[in-house]
């Protein structure tokens, strides 16, 4: 859903970017993302704003992030504002129209690695603006979720996050074999993260970027293959005996198998 400016305290913004000469030429939409649009920002927290225009930024003071796109970098520019930091991160139209094209659903079953697709920049894009609060250009930022919500997006970041907890799971067994328990109990909840990442991927509820956040996320998507009190106690080791560590592991890596079963790519 892209919810229209006013809400999470962002009245105001848009006028804001514009008075401070923020708002490039041939602007399409100025678009609150991340945790400030889901309702999530703290008192003096990032508020975190995507930019998509027709033409190029052109202001000072930005920082390149890199995109396998053409041009190859996004800019972003960071500030304080009343006490609280804002991120702006400025892309083009055409830019936008190719990270799309990476996530097609021609792409996805047409075979190959999940993993590398999307850079982080690119990733990070189309998990937020799966999820917009839309200051101006409402029309195109839905227009622009659909499209999201239309691709192989949630596929290809499902994939990568399974593919992610069956290395760790796999990781824990050998180290298990050979002894190195501290290391295997250190795969286990890689594993665990990167499962709950999955699992919640699939009900296009996206952030493995943020793992910071997970418990929120799991929390407010509440999937029924894994209720938070289970999570919780896996998560904060509740079960774990230090004199007995080897079975904490064997037990989490087994919930993780079961759980993968219960992931759905659509």
């Amino acid at each position: 859903m892209v919810t229209p400016a006013g809400s999470a305290g962002l009245t105001g913004c848009l006028e804001e970017m514009d008075r401070r000469g923020l708002i490039p030429d041939g602007c399409l939409a100025v678009c609150c993302v991340g945790p400030a649009a889901r309702g999530w920002a703290d008192e003096g927290g990032t508020y975190d704003f995507h930019v998509v225009s027709t033409g190029p930024w052109t202001g000072e003071g930005a920082r390149a992030l890199p995109v396998g796109l053409d041009p190859a970098e996004v800019p972003s520019v960071a500030l304080s504002v009343a006490g609280r930091r804002w991120e702006i991160t400025y892309w083009l139209e055409g830019q936008v129209r190719q990270v799309l094209a990476k996530v097609t659903r021609e792409r996805f079953e047409g075979g190959g690695s999940a993993v590398g697709v999307l850079t982080d920049a690119e990733e990070l894009f189309l998990e937020r603006m799966s999820a917009p609060l839309a200051l101006s250009g409402t029309e195109w930022a839905k227009e622009c979720k659909r499209q999201i919500d239309g691709s192989a997006f949630r596929a290809f970041v499902t994939t990568r996050s399974l593919a992610a907890a069956d290395r760790a799971i796999e990781d824990a067994g050998r180290r298990l074999a050979a002894r190195d328990v501290p290391s295997a109990v250190l795969a286990a909840r890689s594993a665990l993260g990167h499962t709950v990442d999955a699992l919640l991927e699939s009900e296009g509820d996206f952030g493995s970027r943020a793992p910071r956040r997970r418990t929120r996320r799991l929390r407010e998507t509440r999937p029924r293959a894994l209720p938070f009190a289970e999570y919780w106690a896996m998560e904060t080791m509740r079960s774990y005996d230090p004199a007995r560590p080897e079975e904490w592991v064997t037990t989490v890596v087994q919930r993780c198998r079961d759980l993968a079963f219960e992931v759905e790519i659509s």
